[in-house]
C-alpha cells in the first residue's frame, strides 16, 4: 500500500500505481460515498456499454479483472456463477480489464494463452462462456484510475443508487474448495435484504494492473533473446533419437518445417512468440529443419530473420525418411509438423500441418508444472473447449 505523502510528492498517480507488483486495497482507499462514474467501454459482445445501460439494476457488481492474471482465471468460473445466481434478483455483473496490451511484453503472458487487446478478451470469453458483459478499459484506463485499483481481480459492490458499498476480495480463497468467506455474495445479499454490508472493505490480492506507466517502448519490448546467436547444429540419427526422448528434464516443444515450406514460414511466428511466452517457466523449443545439408544457408539466414536463439537442428543428410523414422517411427512425413513432449518423451500434443496456435498454448499451459503460488491451474487450462 502506497502511503498517502508518497502521492503529495509531485507523482502523478499513474506513477505510483506502476510501482505497485502486486496489491491489496487500493493506495488510499476510495472516498466515503463514492458514486459509480460513468463510462463507454467496448465490450468483448461487439457492443459498447455505459453506466445507464444497468440503469434497472437494484445492484451493481464491477470486477476489475483480466487474461493474463492467474488469479483472474480462477475467479471466471465463480464469476460466472455469482452473475448467473443473482440475475433474476435484479444483480448486474460486469468486468473490466484495466491492462493495456501495448504496456506488456510477451514474457508477461506467460500464464495464459492470449493477450489484453479487446480481440483477446473475445477469444476467451468465447472458449470460457463468459456471459456476463466484460468491458475493456486498456485503451486509455480512465476507469481503473478512477476506482483506483492496482490489483486484478477486484470487485466493486453498488446499490440501486450507485453508491458504493463493498470493495476487496470476490472471496478469501483463490481456489475455491478453500474459501471459507463469500465476501461479495455476502455484500449483495445484504443489499438485496435492505441491510448495511457488515464488512465493507477487504484487501484484494492477485496480480498489479499492466500499463498504468503508458505503453511499453521499443527498449522496454526488447527481449533477451533478441540479441543472442542464433544457430544450427546438423542431426544425425542419434541426435534425433535423443531429441525425441527428451532428457531435459523440462516441457519440450519440437517443431519440424523447411524454408520452401509456406505453412511453416506462416506458422513460425506463432512459434516464437509462443515460446517467449512459456519461456519464462521453463519451455525449452527446438525446431528441425528437413532442407538438404548444403541448404544450410538458407536455413540459417531463416532463423535469424525471426531471431531464433533456441536449439535448432538440421538433418545431416539428404535421407529424410530415415531421419524422421530415427526421430519416430510413426512420424508423417510432410511438414509442418508439431510436438510437444513431456519429460521422458511422452507426447502431449502433437499437430500435421499449420498450427493452431491456441490449442498448442493451452497445451502448454495444461502441462506446465504447477506451482505453490498459483494452484490450480492445470485444471483450469486442462478444460478448455
Amino acid at each position: 500500500m502506497l502511503p498517502l505523502t508518497v502521492l503529495r510528492t509531485g507523482l502523478t498517480l499513474a506513477m505510483a500505481l506502476a510501482t505497485v507488483a502486486c496489491a491489496g486495497t487500493q493506495p488510499d482507499g476510495l472516498p466515503s460515498g463514492f458514486r459509480a462514474p460513468d463510462f463507454s467501454l467496448p465490450g468483448a459482445d461487439g457492443k459498447t456499454h455505459s453506466l445507464g445501460d444497468y440503469s434497472g439494476s437494484r445492484v451493481l457488481a464491477v470486477v476489475f479483472t483480466s487474461n493474463t492474471c492467474p488469479a483472474s482465471q480462477l475467479y471466471e468460473s465463480r464469476l460466472r456463477q455469482l452473475a448467473d445466481d443473482y440475475r433474476s434478483k435484479g444483480v448486474t455483473v460486469v468486468a473490466v480489464n484495466p491492462n493495456r496490451a501495448d504496456g506488456m511484453r510477451l514474457s508477461d503472458l506467460s500464464y495464459s494463452d492470449v493477450g489484453e487487446t479487446i480481440d483477446d478478451m473475445k477469444v476467451r470469453a468465447a472458449d470460457r462462456h463468459l456471459d456476463y458483459p466484460y468491458l475493456s478499459d486498456g485503451q486509455t484506463q480512465a476507469l481503473v484510475r478512477q476506482f483506483r485499483v492496482v490489483t486484478t481481480p477486484h470487485i466493486f459492490v453498488f446499490d440501486q443508487s450507485r453508491t458504493l458499498r463493498y470493495d476487496g476480495r470476490i472471496d478469501d480463497a483463490v481456489r475455491e474448495d478453500q474459501v471459507t468467506s463469500r465476501d461479495a455474495r455476502s455484500a449483495i445479499d445484504a443489499l438485496l435484504a435492505g441491510k448495511a454490508v457488515a464488512d465493507a472493505r477487504t484487501a484484494a490480492t492477485g496480480c498489479a494492473v499492466k500499463g498504468l506507466s503508458g505503453p511499453l517502448t521499443a527498449e522496454q519490448r526488447r527481449d533477451a533473446l533478441d540479441s543472442a546467436p542464433v544457430t544450427v547444429e546438423m542431426a544425425d540419427a542419434d541426435a534425433l533419437k535423443q531429441l525425441r526422448r527428451n532428457g531435459t528434464g523440462k516441457l519440450l516443444l519440437v517443431n519440424f518445417w523447411a524454408t520452401w515450406c509456406a505453412p511453416c514460414a506462416s506458422e513460425f511466428p506463432d512459434l516464437e512468440a509462443t515460446y517467449r511466452m512459456y519461456r519464462p517457466r521453463g519451455l525449452e523449443f527446438a525446431t528441425v529443419s528437413v532442407n538438404d545439408p548444403e541448404e544450410r544457408g538458407a536455413v540459417l539466414d531463416f532463423l535469424k530473420t525471426h531471431r531464433a536463439a533456441h536449439r535448432n537442428l538440421q538433418f545431416a543428410t539428404s535421407d529424410v525418411y530415415a531421419l524422421q523414422a530415427a526421430f519416430d517411427p510413426n512420424m508423417p512425413a510432410p511438414v509442418p509438423f508439431t510436438l510437444l513432449i513431456a519429460p521422458g518423451g511422452d507426447v502431449l500434443y502433437q499437430e500435421l500441418g499449420e498450427l493452431t496456435v491456441m490449442k498448442l498454448r493451452r497445451a502448454i499451459l495444461a502441462s506446465l508444472p504447477e506451482t505453490a503460488e498459483h494452484p490450480g491451474l492445470r485444471a483450469y487450462w486442462s478444460t478448455t473447449d
